[in-house]
């Protein structure tokens, strides 16, 4: 056999090996994201229109929020969360309307005291997602019922579900620890 075949053999193999690992990085890269996002996987590929696009938005936001410093509440001020939400519930029943908008308001302090963005919803929909991907569809269902609630188009059933979708996600906030949080955000 010639030196031009060896090397050319050699060259397609160096080649093959390099596309096989990158096909299974990429099956890696895939399954790691549905995993962590759940249905935030699927939202951001039919919100992106492709796969390639949603999983480079999804490992930009893992890696913003490797640069959070999301910290556990202190029991007092967990404490202090759960009281506030129990008014918040029980205004529910004489003014529905105002109980929402306070849920939505006790949910962003408790994010930010948590150490989540507190810019706009869509900022802290893409920070949540990260650690909380299971309830994120409840936030953002939540949070819509606000916004219409402030264009008059809210009705009391609207709100009623919003209240509850806010009463999940205030309750995982509350919990010690996030549900997925990586390495440097869980006690030793």
């Amino acid at each position: 056999m010639s030196t031009g075949a060896i090397v050319t053999i050699v060259v397609l193999a160096v080649v093959l090996v390099v596309l096989l690992a990158l096909v299974a990085w990429q099956h890696r890269r895939r399954t790691h994201l549905r995993e962590r996002f759940g249905p935030e996987y699927d939202r951001a590929v039919e919100d992106t229109g492709s796969r390639r696009h949603a999983e480079r938005e999804l490992a930009r936001r893992e890696a913003e929020h490797e640069g959070l410093e999301i910290r556990p509440l202190t029991a007092e001020s967990r404490e202090r969360y759960r009281q506030s939400w129990e008014l918040v519930q029980q205004q529910f029943v004489d003014r529905p309307a105002e109980a929402v908008v306070d849920a939505d308001r006790l949910l962003t302090a408790l994010l930010a005291e948590r150490g989540y963005p507190t810019g706009d919803h869509e900022e802290q929909a893409a920070a949540l997602s990260v650690t909380h991907a299971r309830t994120l569809q409840d936030y953002r269902a939540a949070h819509d019922v606000v916004r219409r609630h402030g264009n008059g188009q809210a009705s009391t059933e609207d709100l009623r579900e919003a209240m509850v979708r806010y009463r999940g996600i205030v309750d995982e906030l509350l919990r010690e620890e996030p549900e997925h949080a990586g390495p440097r955000h869980r006690k030793s």
